[in-house]
């Protein structure tokens, strides 16, 4: 079994030859503006998946992936003759969807950057509901600043009257 490291430099040099391949020997009118992305190759370098791109529309992404198809012998045995390994892998062509989800990403963040304008243009003259200060402050008898008191009675006891202390008295 080959070591990850050579599996890599495998899949690069694949990466290359298809690439050079389709530009100079595949003479396919099918074939459109098409850009080599990434191959994978299996760790016994039987079989390598080539991801690719096309500029275009649905369409020009069939026709393309209807040319490919076509010419994988030639590709395949381009890359056998590039490559100096025992056994020739074998190729498989994989539409690549990283520009599908990017070009959906940005759509998303498009949306998001016009809903936060919205919101920031109705909350430009907003005014708010409650109190200026809707936090509850507990006063000194001189109104000097909060109970610094912890525990569980962090606000300040209510002011007991006279009369209240005079019912306590009699009882």
């Amino acid at each position: 079994m080959a070591d990850s490291t050579r599996a890599r430099k495998v899949a690069d040099r694949i990466k290359v030859i298809v690439a050079q391949t389709l530009e100079k020997r595949v003479k396919d009118p099918r074939l459109g503006f098409v850009t080599i992305t990434d191959v994978r190759v299996t760790g016994d370098l039987q079989n390598a998946t080539v991801f690719y791109t096309v500029f275009g529309t649905d369409t020009d992404l069939e026709s393309t992936s209807a040319a490919l198809e076509s010419a994988k012998g030639l590709i395949r045995s381009e890359v056998g003759k590039g490559l100096t390994i025992r056994l020739t892998p074998t190729l498989e062509f994989v539409a690549d969807a990283v520009p599908a989800a990017a070009a959906e990403l940005d759509e998303l963040l498009a949306r998001a950057r016009a809903r936060d304008a919205e919101v920031a243009e109705l909350a430009r003259d907003a005014v708010p509901v409650g109190d200026p200060d809707p936090y509850r402050r507990a006063h000194d008898e001189d109104g000097a600043g909060a109970s610094s008191s912890t525990g569980s009675r962090d606000r300040a006891d209510p002011p007991v009257s006279d009369e209240a202390e005079e019912s306590d008295e009699r009882r």
